[in-house]
């Protein structure tokens, strides 16, 4: 690739992770969409960096979701629902001039829609089996085991 272009996607990428980034403080301004564009312009730019935000513990799940399956986990979905909710009421509160609270409900209700409509991520369908509880009397006895 180009090396201009592999500049401007890194750049790209970078500022969408440092919106990404300020999203998590700021209610406004949403975390993983920005996040998956960042991830989208580092596979196109550094393969270090796309490594390191796929990998990431707090990112990676959220995004290997939206690669694999185009899905959106039950706490990501609920907390982006909330926010928009809480957004539109603080600027009632607020009392925004009537129009830009019918733009606000028509965008959020518009991505609120979107975000409801995609699937969950798979889950496991039966947790791993917990290891029967071994119970030890003394060092002499062999242990025994629990048949609860």
């Amino acid at each position: 690739m180009n090396p201009l272009r592999r500049t401007i996607w890194l750049l790209a990428g970078l500022l969408s992770l440092a919106l990404g980034i300020v999203g998590i403080a700021l209610p406004v301004l949403p975390t993983t969409p920005f996040v998956l564009l960042a991830t989208f312009c580092f596979a196109r730019s550094s393969k270090k960096l796309h490594n390191w935000l796929v990998t990431h513990p707090r990112f990676g799940s959220a995004i290997s979701n939206w690669q694999a399956y185009g899905a959106i986990s039950r706490t990501a979905r609920t907390g982006a629902v909330l926010t928009m909710a809480g957004v539109l009421i603080l600027g009632m509160i607020l009392g925004l001039n009537p129009v830009l609270l019918i733009i606000q409900m028509l965008v959020m209700g518009g991505a609120a829609t979107f975000i409801l409509t995609r699937p969950y991520p798979p889950g496991r369908k039966s947790p791993d089996p917990l290891p029967e509880p071994v119970i030890s009397v003394g060092k002499s006895q062999k242990p025994v085991r629990n048949t609860k």
